[in-house]
């Protein structure tokens, strides 16, 4: 089995979970990294094995041998990015989310559909043992989602990231991590978003985000989705999903499941691992050797953005 050749972009938080998953997946070999910080991205392709370093995206799309491109870079490098590398002929995976302008995603669609190549974006929770289980239990016909309560929360009042470093850009609620959920939701009900509101807090004063958020969707099948968003709240952090359906209440915390009473749920028989991320890069490298369209496609996951960018004109309506 020929290796597929991958560049990595962005030696940070994100691009470390990817080096750590693709050290399990067979056949698929890291040969170059991009990152910002010459020094740093050294240190870490040292440690993973990589040949190539450079801070310039362009020179590893310049290199024959990469087949494909893994972005972890920050949101509003992402559609450009993602363009630049369907463009050089490579297959790319960009992280969530896939634009922060509706109109640079459908861009991206357009290309990555003219182009026929693989063009993913890393909706994770698609993968995730725990939330693929409820999928199952859904296609199998033995639960209906009637609600899914959601909370994403986080400690982040200054710009840092999922190592306490500095971040050299600002995250965001609605299109980074409602974009989750919102795409989560419609997926597991089988059933597009037909009805969407939101409401925010205070914009802060230096990050010039909102920091509280709330979200409401309903499906067209009449499932609806509440969500609360904070980058105020002092722990726990993360996301924690329930699922309210017609036969059972299923808890979702990464990649663990847990009936409405706490009880735990083996799910680790639910996919090859119990690592999201793994799962994730799984479904884009054998998407690539099959000549497929990957679950969670830039076309499967554009519903998603539309209803985030419905939600901006509102917001900003006031």
């Amino acid at each position: 089995m020929k290796p597929i050749k991958v560049a990595l972009a962005g030696a940070g938080a994100f691009g470390i979970k990817h080096l750590d998953g693709i050290r399990h997946i067979d056949g698929v070999e890291v040969v170059s990294l991009i990152s910002r910080d010459l020094e740093k991205t050294r240190e870490v392709a040292a440690k993973y094995g990589i040949g190539h370093v450079t801070t310039e995206l362009a020179d590893s799309l310049a290199l024959k041998e990469v087949d494909a491109v893994i972005l972890c870079t920050p949101t509003q490098m992402h559609a450009s990015q993602t363009l630049a590398c369907l463009r050089a002929g490579k297959h790319v995976q960009v992280e969530i989310p896939l634009c922060d302008v509706l109109k640079d995603g459908e861009e991206v669609a357009q290309v990555a559909e003219q182009s026929g190549l693989v063009a993913m974006c890393g909706h994770t929770r698609r993968f995730n043992p725990s939330h693929q289980y409820v999928h199952n239990e859904v296609t199998a016909g033995r639960f209906n989602i009637q609600q899914m309560d959601v909370q994403t929360y986080f400690f982040r009042r200054s710009n840092m990231n999922a190592l306490g470093q500095p971040r050299s850009w600002t995250d965001h609620l609605l299109w980074h991590h409602a974009a989750h959920t919102v795409d989560l939701f419609a997926y597991q009900c089988g059933s597009p978003v037909v009805k969407a509101n939101a409401i925010q807090g205070p914009i802060h004063p230096t990050l010039g985000i909102a920091m509280d958020m709330s979200i409401q969707l309903k499906a067209a099948n009449g499932a609806i989705c509440t969500l609360s968003l904070s980058f105020n709240n002092d722990g726990p952090l993360g996301t924690f999903f329930r699922y309210i359906g017609d036969s059972a209440t299923y808890i979702a915390r990464y990649d663990d499941l847990f009936t409405g009473k706490e009880e735990k749920i083996d799910v680790s028989g639910v996919a090859v691992s119990m690592n999201g991320i793994e799962l994730q890069d799984r479904e884009f490298f054998s998407a690539i050797r099959e000549g497929r369209q990957p679950n969670s496609s830039v076309a499967s996951v554009l519903p998603c953005y539309r209803v985030l960018h419905e939600l901006e004109l509102h917001l900003n309506a006031g």
